[in-house]
């Protein structure tokens, strides 16, 4: 392994997060293009549909994290065919899963609108949008693996390449197909897809040599490789879906409070979102240090970067906390012009404040178990940390109210910090000779 460095670090995080800074930016351009093709029923349309697509896809974001974790292992043992075998199971996967989509397509969107009816106008266009847009779903899950792989290597600068690439062409073709040629919504369905697909050829074409290692490879299907990729990525998807379940009822509950809490908790869960796009950067290069640690047996190597990445991170919290305290109400402006909704927000605005802090030891851990392959251990330390969950939701809403429901959001994470932390030392054991089954 090359020498564990805080430019090391850097190199990894800091792409990471200004490609996270697009994804925002590519929303408020599709938004402002189909604001242009008159009356609402453009924008509900486009909204409602990328939702839709974005929850199935959301799914598969298991294959991002485990394809980042068996990756690195190998990459830290040196082992080439068995890095490019591991990114082809994986895309695999995410290519047959997006088949099986656009097979699915008409039950998931008949359950969808069932779930969130629209007015004919609204659901009209959004058919029709899903009816072009499903067609980039293999190339969507087959991406996760991809990025997967190039975070897993430290190849960073490739996945803010790519996400510059894709959102560039989608701008691009959406602002020519939508309003140029006057294709509007399908326009801009079309837009989406040929960026889908775009992004997919260039990160095969990055790969294309890793790809072409997987040949040497022994035993690409046996059984006992789909089973551990099986099982790692069975456990990230039961850790994610409970807490996406969490996040879920913390918006219904929410609801509870009236129109104008909903909506102050609305936009304050934006600077959750920013918190997690600048902190994923640290997190991504937990994943890849740490499992490239294991999978060269060197523990120490494990804490050293475990330590170096939180510590970075910390540096980032307490940097948004503070902006948070200082400059949130004007953060708040900005996204709503409602003036009630303004002064609500405002009482909730220190939650956020220590949000950052609250949280960061649980992305971060997040990151070093993804590394180290303890996705068991993260599905328990999920389990646990929502049964806390559960228990401050039953007692300090109707007490505490609103401030209640964010102390139980923030108990969330304090206990998935705890929890995790309990078991952070089978991190370094797994480095150690014999500490798990296969560096692979």
């Amino acid at each position: 392994m090359t020498a564990l460095t805080h430019g090391r670090v850097l190199n990894i995080a800091l792409p990471i997060v200004l490609s996270n800074l697009t994804v925002p930016l590519l929303g408020l351009v599709d938004t402002a293009v189909v604001g242009r093709l008159g009356g609402p029923a453009p924008i509900g349309a486009v909204g409602l549909g990328a939702v839709i697509l974005t929850s199935v896809y959301w799914v598969f974001g298991f294959l991002r994290m485990g394809t980042s974790g068996l990756v690195a292992q190998a990459h830290g043992a040196g082992d080439g065919p068995e890095v490019g075998a591991h990114l082809l199971r994986a895309l695999t996967i995410g290519l047959g899963a997006g088949a099986v989509f656009i097979l699915l397509q008409a039950p998931i969107a008949a359950a969808a609108f069932r779930l969130a009816p629209a007015s004919d106008a609204v659901e009209a266009l959004a058919r029709d949008y899903l009816a072009i847009r499903v067609w980039g779903a293999p190339a969507t899950i087959g991406l996760y693996a991809l990025t997967g792989w190039l975070i897993a290597v430290e190849r960073t600068r490739a996945v803010l390449g790519l996400q510059l690439i894709q959102n560039g062409l989608n701008i691009a073709l959406s602002i020519a197909l939508a309003l140029g040629l006057g294709m509007g919504v399908a326009g801009v369905a079309w837009a989406t897809l040929a960026a889908e697909w775009a992004g997919l050829a260039v990160a095969l074409w990055l790969a294309r040599h890793v790809l072409a290692e997987a040949r040497r490879a022994a035993g690409i299907w046996a059984r006992d490789r789909i089973a551990r990729l099986a099982r790692v990525n069975g456990d990230i998807m039961v850790r994610s879906v409970l807490l996406q379940g969490c996040m879920t009822s913390f918006l219904f509950l929410g609801a509870g409070q009236g129109d104008v809490t909903l909506a102050a908790n609305q936009v304050l869960l934006q600077f959750l979102a920013l918190t997690a796009y600048a902190l994923d950067g640290f997190a991504f290069a937990a994943e890849s240090l740490v499992g490239q640690a294991v999978g060269a047996r060197r523990a120490g190597q494990v804490r050293r970067a475990s330590l170096m990445t939180s510590g970075w991170g910390l540096g980032f919290a307490l940097l948004l906390g503070a902006g948070f305290l200082l400059g949130g109400g004007a953060i708040i402006d900005m996204l709503t012009t409602d003036a009630q909704v303004r002064a609500v927000a405002r009482d909730y605005l220190p939650w956020l404040a220590v949000a950052p802090l609250i949280g960061l030891a649980g992305w971060m851990l997040d990151g070093i178990f993804i590394g180290a392959t303890l996705t068991r251990e993260m599905r328990v330390a999920m389990i646990r940390s929502v049964a806390v969950f559960v228990a401050c939701v039953v007692i300090l809403p109707p007490i505490w109210g609103n401030h209640g429901l964010w102390a139980a959001l923030m108990a969330l994470n304090l206990a998935r910090a705890a929890t995790m932390l309990r078991l952070y030392p089978r991190a370094e054991i797994a480095a150690a000779p014999g500490g798990i089954s296969s560096p692979r």
